[in-house]
């Protein structure tokens, strides 16, 4: 049967509507914080907290919103933000980073093969918002979509994965894992330089298998929550596993903290 030019048109312009429609959805939801940032040095902590509270609401709407066929630009809009949102420093210093998982959730959720962000936002995650389980598990919802050829470097994300298992979770068992994918996948990638990374790989997981115990790793990267969090929910949260994992806390009369490592930390 001929095609009709005057359905095809129209079905043309109805997904040219739909997508307008989505560019300005996005616009009516960006305006509020390009004001808020044009008035940034003006906030105070309320302003700050308010600030949060209204992109928390945002996200969660985004997260049930229909995208009608767009969800990348879905997903560009919530990278975006979450880059505006973190480099915010005087409101991060007030409010801290507990909305990045969010973004994040938003990111994969819309766009699985949208590779960059994920090593942005599983930092943010796990480093500044002190959540690393929900970064690993935000990353298995991506790579159980994806395949060693798409994305094609997606043997990064594997990598990423096995190091935020053995530095915050302490999981040597599934960091090897993820490093011996990483180096399974790097070999199917085809991309160049990815047989290097394959060799890497597989050397950490051998390393991991003969020696799991990650303490002193794990100390030190709690540590790094310690002093790179503004939220003290966070910062308790790095002390209980500073602590879990055999470190002693020293308070300094300074007022700082240092950490003293267990004896047969390695």
């Amino acid at each position: 049967m001929a095609s009709n030019p005057r359905q095809n048109l129209g079905q043309t312009l109805g997904a040219i509507a739909v997508g307008i429609a989505a560019i300005v959805g996005i616009g009516v939801l960006q305006k509020p914080r390009l004001e808020q940032l044009s008035n940034r040095a003006l906030r105070t902590d309320a302003e700050m907290q308010a600030e949060v509270s209204t992109q928390a609401q945002q996200l969660a709407l985004l997260q049930r919103s229909p995208a009608f066929g767009y969800d990348n630009l879905l997903a560009d809009w919530a990278f975006l933000n979450f880059i505006q949102y973190f480099g915010d420093d005087d409101a991060r210093q007030v409010t801290g980073y507990s909305l990045s998982p969010e973004f994040f959730e938003i990111t994969t959720q819309r766009d699985p093969f949208f590779l960059d962000p994920y090593f942005f936002l599983s930092v943010s995650t796990s480093l500044y918002a002190g959540m690393p389980e929900r970064a690993v598990n935000l990353m298995n919802q991506g790579l159980s979509q994806m395949t060693p050829t798409m994305p094609a470097d997606s043997f990064y994300l594997w990598r990423q994965k096995g190091i935020d298992e053995i530095l915050f979770l302490g999981d040597a068992k599934q960091a090897e894992q993820s490093f011996r994918t990483a180096a399974d996948w790097a070999r199917q990638s085809g991309v160049a330089g990815s047989e290097e990374v394959a060799l890497v790989s597989e050397q950490t997981a051998a390393f991991l298998a003969n020696d799991p115990d990650s303490t002193k790793a794990q100390i030190g990267a709690w540590m790094m929550v310690l002093s790179t969090s503004p939220d003290s929910r966070v910062r308790q949260t790095a002390l209980i596993r500073i602590e879990a994992l055999g470190g002693k806390i020293i308070q300094e009369p300074n007022g700082s903290i240092a950490v003293q490592l267990p004896e047969n930390a390695t």
